[in-house]
């Protein structure tokens, strides 16, 4: 084998799809009782144990989602944008959630829908993990989920595409924003896995863990707002 395809196996991760109708699931059951889509934007770690997950809500009042969601415990709702039909939510999710518990053993979920009461989950698997056991741990602790398919690619998603990065660094950021989330970008926050805390960004621009959550959320939610706007 060449040095080349020895860099691109060790970059290689592996795509796998679970396929989920457990009305137990908000999403899942949301898209079926309000007869909407759930897609997700972005899925980002926090350093509390929790993550937020980006979710496009359409065909459906925003007041509905955010109501609903409120009736489960493990998960948080806030509308970051109202479309005509739908809208831009941040959920804060721990506990029983599936994309959550994926992250949990190391899969990146990159695509969560659900529509009519069925949920799709496509995960990334680094390299660096085996994927036999996360696959079946989450099975073990999803058992009415159905794994529906597995492919390799080339290398893990970027979270923010370069090409985009930059140019709403510059458009919709305040400069404190700016500053703090290009450094988080640049010290691998945004790496999968982790290579930083939020933490040790914080500690290297000098300011508290709290007025670095508070910039890098902020700034995290312009961008997506942004970004999904001009799609």
């Amino acid at each position: 084998m060449s040095e080349r395809a020895h860099r691109e196996r060790a970059d290689a991760v592996l795509e796998v799809e679970f396929i989920l109708r457990d009305s137990n699931y908000p999403f899942v059951r949301v898209s079926e009782a309000e007869s909407c889509t759930f897609e997700l934007a972005e899925m980002i770690a926090r350093d509390d144990g929790r993550y937020a997950e980006f979710f496009n809500v359409t065909g459906v009042d925003p007041d509905r989602v955010t109501a609903l969601a409120a009736e489960h415990e493990t998960a948080e709702a806030s509308l970051l944008s109202r479309y005509e039909d739908g809208g831009l939510f941040e959920f804060s999710v721990s506990g029983d959630c599936p994309a959550h518990r994926l992250a949990e053993l190391g899969a990146l979920p990159r695509s969560v829908r659900a529509e009519a009461g069925e949920g799709r989950i496509v995960a990334e698997i680094p390299s660096q993990y085996d994927p036999g056991p996360i696959v079946d741990a989450f099975l073990a602790t999803h058992p009415d989920a159905e794994l529906a398919g597995k492919q390799e690619k080339g290398e893990v998603s970027p979270m923010f595409p370069e090409s985009t990065h930059q140019r709403l660094l510059q458009d919709v950021l305040t400069d404190r924003q700016r500053e703090v989330i290009d450094a988080a970008f640049e010290a691998g926050y945004y790496e999968w896995p982790r290579e930083t805390t939020g933490q040790e960004v914080a500690d290297g621009l000098g300011i508290s863990s709290a007025t670095f959550s508070e910039h890098i959320h902020a700034a995290e939610r312009k961008l997506l707002t942004a970004l999904l706007a001009e799609l």
